[in-house]
């Protein structure tokens, strides 16, 4: 599977370690940075990310700042992204299951790595569930998105 990944200032050292886990499992990762510890905005990092999974030129994204909270937010403005913030394992699996989430985000400043790659590696492996009241439920989140979309 191909990934990318992007992180602020308060997640680039999880984001490091997420990598390395990743590459270890097999998986392709393009990694939008940031790369250290200098006050940025986590708005510029989503949205390369967000652009790589809508294109298909990446097939999942992981976002990671301090609380995960402001990487959500602006992954979710971008048309085809359900960017889930998850902080523990049954939501990991929920949010795959459930909402097709194609985009994960994690705070760094609220769980610590082992975590984060327990999470990863039960959001990776769960697939859709494809079942008719999921889809039913994505297909109305898609027809928001299009009512409500600029540009």
């Amino acid at each position: 599977m191909k990934i990318a990944i992007g992180a602020d200032h308060a997640g680039f050292r999880l984001k490091d370690e997420v990598i390395e886990f990743l590459k270890k499992e097999g998986h392709e990762v393009e990694d939008f940075g940031c790369h250290c510890a200098d006050s940025i905005d986590y708005p510029d990092y989503a949205l390369p990310v967000c652009e790589q999974v809508v294109a298909g030129t990446a097939d999942r994204g992981i976002l990671i700042c301090g609380t995960g909270i402001g990487m959500t937010i602006a992954a979710n403005k971008v048309t085809g992204i359900r960017c889930a913030l998850v902080h523990d394992l049954f939501s990991a699996k929920a949010t795959r299951e459930h909402n097709d989430s194609n985009v994960l985000a994690m705070g760094e400043r609220v769980i610590g790595p082992g975590v984060a790659l327990e999470i990863i590696k039960v959001w990776l492996g769960t697939a859709f569930s494809e079942g008719p009241r999921h889809v039913n439920r994505i297909q109305k989140i898609k027809a928001l998105e299009d009512r409500f979309a600029q540009g």
